[in-house]
């Protein structure tokens, strides 16, 4: 859990706890549709693209020409990945193991 004062607030509390109650990608989009504007949103998706690219091993021209990222902002993603509060990496596990049960693979190798 991230222990960082700036964020942690009950305004904050409130958001998050309304975006768990989202339960299909259809809500998702619906619901920051109506929080944020096009560029917020967009530089959201953006910055978690360039991250599974780095979690992926991509190298930042790869990234660049793949997603339009400056590289500036892949740096800053970067820094995240590697000494942030590992938001990312539990994301990216979750959904593999959503993808792995989703096409019916253990996740156990033999």
């Amino acid at each position: 859990m991230s222990n960082n004062n700036k964020l942690h607030d009950e305004n904050t509390d409130f958001l998050f706890k309304g975006i768990l109650e989202l339960k299909s990608i259809d809500e998702c989009y619906d619901f920051f549709e109506d929080l944020c504007t096009v560029s917020e949103l967009k530089a959201m998706s953006q910055r978690a693209v360039v991250a599974k690219m780095l979690r992926d091993k991509h190298v930042y021209s790869d990234i660049v020409s793949r997603t339009g990222a400056s590289t500036a902002t892949i740096s800053r993603v970067n820094r995240s990945l590697n000494y942030g509060c590992d938001g990312y990496d539990l994301i990216f596990s979750r959904m593999d193991e959503a993808e792995a049960k989703e096409t019916g693979e253990s996740g156990v190798q033999e």
